[in-house]
């Protein structure tokens, strides 16, 4: 089983790798006949060669936003593993059960009305204000779906749909009438987080989510096995010396901890966590010991490759990244419900 895995990740990186390296070639500016990698390469040893210009596109600008897709896509695939796992269910994903609405809800609270308050607080809060809004939104979700459609250890399927429904329509109703309250830039920033966008990559930003991701993935990348036995009951799971509540606990923290810090920095990015883990299921079935660690790479790559089209297939301009996924979610979404109503 370890070999396979180590095997399977290693291809997918080295597929990663090479897809990050053709990303850094796409762009309408032109370097002057140099190669990207050239420009790179020169930054990096202090080359005098190199324009600033030069510098600040191949690094504050295409290297930033590929790394942070590579981050965000492995957050959101990993994110939408660990909540199909808990609730056993394929359905259960961040943006579907409404965690990516809460989020997001809270952040535009944030970015309307924050103004009104941001002032009477520390000022280490005043820069980190809309990761926590988020964050709390998105744990604040993920814990009421959870009370609502877990009766003794069981999860009702159409009650945690439903629930993301409701979630999802009231957050989206707060979200409009925010807009009808917003100013020019608070509304250009509410279009920013609806829609979804890696434009505003920085290196900031991307050390905030490798932290997150370090310490989330340092507890939830090795709980596979624990999942594997969750799937066969969680008294059962119980028998062979899991602590399940504890595993759920940390599921529901770290899932609205990395849900959270994605939508501060990218806005609302959806299906990614749907995605990614159905297509390993039907490679490797329902074997979270491989899915975990492998959705890990796979969406790191999904979501490379939609940024990458989003931004030349029309560039200058580009097509919100929100909108790629939902369009590659859609039929993904669709292509489950069948196959649980053909098992009914």
């Amino acid at each position: 089983m370890q070999n396979k895995l180590s095997i399977y990740l290693i291809v997918s990186i080295l597929i990663l790798i090479a897809l990050a390296i053709g990303s850094l070639f796409m762009g309408v500016y032109d370097f002057g006949g140099k190669s990207p990698l050239t420009v790179l390469k020169g930054f990096i040893m202090g080359s005098p060669d190199i324009s600033l210009s030069e510098k600040y596109v191949i690094w504050d600008v295409r290297l930033a936003r590929i790394v942070m897709a590579i981050l965000i896509g492995s957050i959101l695939a990993v994110s939408g593993t660990a909540m199909q796992g808990m609730f056993k269910n394929p359905l259960a994903t961040p943006d579907l059960i409404g965690i990516t609405a809460g989020a997001t809800l809270m952040a535009a609270i944030t970015i309307v009305l924050g103004s009104m308050f941001r002032e009477y607080l520390p000022e280490f809060l005043q820069y980190s204000l809309l990761s926590i809004a988020a964050f709390m939104g998105a744990l604040l979700t993920t814990l009421l779906v959870y009370k609502m459609s877990t009766t003794q250890g069981k999860t009702n399927v159409v009650i945690m749909l439903l629930s993301g429904v409701a979630i999802s329509a009231l957050g989206f109703a707060i979200v409009g009438f925010l807009i009808y309250l917003s100013k020019d830039e608070q509304l250009r920033d509410l279009t920013f987080w609806n829609l979804g966008s890696l434009g505003g990559a920085t290196w900031g930003k991307n050390g905030i989510l490798l932290i997150v991701m370090i310490v989330s993935y340092s507890i939830l990348i090795h709980k596979g096995k624990a999942l594997n036995a969750m799937m066969l009951g969680e008294k059962d799971a119980e028998h062979l010396g899991i602590n399940v509540e504890r595993i759920k606990k940390q599921i529901v923290v770290l899932v609205a901890l990395m849900v959270g810090a994605c939508v501060a920095f990218s806005g609302t990015i959806g299906f990614v966590g749907l995605i990614v883990p159905y297509i390993l299921r039907l490679i490797f079935k329902s074997n979270y010991q491989l899915i975990l660690p492998l959705s890990a790479v796979m969406g790191s790559i999904l979501l490379l490759v939609a940024d990458t089209f989003s931004r030349t297939v029309v560039a200058p301009s580009e097509i919100p990244i929100g909108v790629l996924t939902a369009f590659m979610g859609a039929p993904v979404f669709i292509a489950i419900l069948i196959r649980y109503k053909n098992s009914m």
